[in-house]
């Protein structure tokens, strides 16, 4: 497994503040030296590299140019199958079934961590996006936050969990409710699809709830990083 590349600084310094023994190394340029320093004199405590590089060598190690002036090289984030056993240990479960963008990952990651959600279950298929260099780029910290595992049977996982959460889709069908109309009396499992198909067939017909955004009409529905924002402010509001 490569190593995470972690860009940016938000991204970087919550690196160091959640998992700081995994940092391998760290990369930077002329304009972000002041603002590493604090991470440069731990790695000096830990005895690991530190370097300033020339804005052409900084694109190489950060493997974009997109880097935000600051790169960490990190070991790899351990990501485990879903643990169907035990009883629900947060009020939100945020579940991504094939959404293989990995910016939408990024995005989605950053309005879960804003929100205080602490958990995303990622189902592992050839069009579900991982984490990734570009996802943590665009998460700006946030999957550092999040306890991420990942299920390759979801109708199976959303089974497991039914005695312990209300299961809800975010779809676009006919019997969908509003999101503000979901009882707020238990834990909830929330499954988001991607833009082109939605949540996939076996999971919408497993779920317990459909929900929706309710919008103008204008057009016909949001990006689903943005709709995971407004479905996680809303529930959230009163979960957490």
């Amino acid at each position: 497994m490569p190593d995470d590349r972690i860009c940016g600084l938000n991204a970087v310094t919550a690196l160091f503040a959640r998992r700081p023994d995994d940092v391998i190394r760290l990369f930077y340029n002329e304009e972000s030296k002041a603002r590493v320093g604090p991470l440069c004199a731990e790695l000096a405590r830990m005895r690991r590299p530190y370097r300033l590089l020339p804005p052409d060598e900084l694109e190489r190690a950060a493997g974009t140019p997109h880097h935000g002036g600051v790169v960490a090289i990190a070991t790899p984030r351990p990501m485990g199958m879903m643990d169907f056993v035990r009883p629900p240990r947060f009020p939100l479960l945020l579940i991504l079934d094939s959404i293989g963008n990995p910016h939408n990952l990024g995005a989605i990651a950053r309005s879960a961590a804003f929100f205080g959600v602490r958990a995303m279950v990622l189902h592992e298929t050839p069009l579900q996006a991982m984490p990734s260099d570009a996802a943590y780029r665009v998460a700006e910290g946030g999957l550092e936050y999040l306890e991420v595992s990942k299920t390759r049977n979801l109708r199976k996982a959303l089974l497991a969990l039914d005695p312990y959460y209300r299961t809800v889709a975010a779809t676009l069908t006919d019997d969908a409710v509003p999101v503000t109309a979901l009882p707020r009396d238990r834990p909830v499992a929330l499954v988001l699809g991607n833009e082109e198909r939605g949540v996939g067939f076996d999971a919408l017909e497993t779920c317990r709830r459909r929900i929706r955004i309710q919008g103008s009409g204008a057009v016909q529905s949001l990006n689903v990083a943005q709709a995971a924002a407004v479905l996680l402010h809303t529930l959230t509001s009163q979960l957490l």
